[in-house]
């Protein structure tokens, strides 16, 4: 087991064309332009985590791939992680292939209750999922694909706005720039006191999602 790294280190430590934090996790997303390049760094990739038996997880589409590394022992980054991140990087330098930060981002759904183990169950069998892991209050995609599902509690009844949202955790050198055009397309701020943690923004009709950075939380 290795010990795990606080966010601000893997930051100081990861490439920053290519990586960002995003939920105790480290993302790249390689813009390959075709299929058949995105298999070869795939496939390179491969070869490479089985050599140190430490394994990202890959998704890969026509034109992109995207990278995600974490150690499930410690459910975090650590230096296993930051070596094969270099590794990854150098592959894609080799290739010819750029990465595209911008584009990063994990989505979550929050849902505000007052009696989380009368409301997660329902959660649980409407999406297929299990149990996250790291905490008794959150859900997540067998698959890894679909966001994750966590409940924050309520200390009394709440009717008068919206009470589940989203949670989109974007790269922290972006997250200004996000809220920003948010804003601009109609939305408005409805919070930012506890920036850059999170800002909480409303559409025009005040559902609300908020913009979260991995600073302030560690």
């Amino acid at each position: 087991m290795s010990d795990l790294l606080t966010h601000a280190d893997v930051t100081a430590r990861t490439d920053a064309r290519h990586w960002r934090v995003l939920l105790n996790t480290i993302h790249a997303s390689f813009r390959t332009e075709t299929f058949t390049r995105g298999f070869l760094l795939a496939q390179r990739i491969t070869i490479a985590a089985e050599a140190v038996q430490h394994h990202p997880d890959l998704h890969l589409t026509y034109d992109r791939l995207r990278v995600r590394l974490t150690s499930h022992d410690v459910h975090g980054v650590t230096d296993r992680d930051i070596a094969l991140a270099a590794v990854i990087s150098q592959i894609a330098d080799e290739l010819g292939i750029e990465s595209e930060v911008p584009v990063l981002g994990v989505t979550e759904i929050a849902v505000d209750a007052l009696d989380i183990p009368a409301v997660l169950p329902f959660w649980r069998a409407v999406f297929a999922y299990r149990d996250d892991a790291t905490t008794q209050d959150a859900l997540e995609d067998p698959a890894g694909i679909g966001p994750s599902i966590w409940f924050q509690q309520m200390d009394a009844p709440r009717p008068q706005r919206n009470r589940i949202h989203l949670d989109v955790t974007v790269p922290h050198d972006v997250a200004e720039q996000r809220v920003a055009e948010a804003i601009a397309a109609g939305g408005h701020l409805v919070s930012g006191d506890r920036a850059p943690s999170f800002w909480v923004l409303a559409d025009p009709e005040g559902n609300e999602v908020c913009v979260c950075t991995w600073q302030a939380r560690d």
